[in-house]
């Protein structure tokens, strides 16, 4: 009797771990989608959308733009993509991570240049031009309240 209910006990604990992992798979793909989603949007001009999926801060683009009010995300990120040298551009991949203990979901992501090809960056403002190449990028994805999940990191900027 004591091995069928240490069984059972083993039992219960494998299924609730295979749970709360295929939850978190879940919950990982969902933030994938939002992540990609995002960029989607920044890409094709859809700054208000984009907007609504981000959750990080806005300051630089303030310091940026004083011109505009604070508050008109829908500006900024026009006026980031289109003048600021964000890089606004689609995703290619998105690599899933890991969840840190704040509940960040971190990934690693490769875009696209316009004409498909991958988006390598360079050697920029002044580092040494034998510095090697960046084409994998590191995003934060993190769950609201409400269980959407907001993009946590501005685009890539290019001077």
């Amino acid at each position: 009797m004591k091995t069928k209910f240490r069984f059972f006990c083993i039992w219960i604990l494998v299924l609730a771990l295979l749970s709360s992992c295929a939850t978190s798979m879940a919950k990982s793909d969902r933030a994938a989608e939002v992540l990609r989603a995002f960029f989607d949007h920044l890409a094709q001009g859809e700054y208000e959308a984009a907007a609504s999926l981000y959750g990080g801060s806005y300051e630089t683009l303030v310091v940026f733009n004083p011109d505009l009010d604070p508050d008109d995300y829908t500006a900024l990120w026009q006026r980031g993509c289109q003048v600021n040298g964000l890089q606004c551009l689609p995703v290619r991949t998105v690599t899933f991570n890991e969840v840190t203990l704040n509940g960040e979901y971190i990934f690693t992501v490769e875009f696209s240049n316009p004409d498909d090809s991958l988006f390598v960056l360079g050697a920029c403002c002044g580092e040494h031009p034998t510095m090697p190449h960046q084409f994998q990028f590191e995003y934060r994805v993190v769950a609201g309240s409400d269980g959407s999940f907001l993009i946590l990191d501005l685009p890539i900027y290019i001077p």
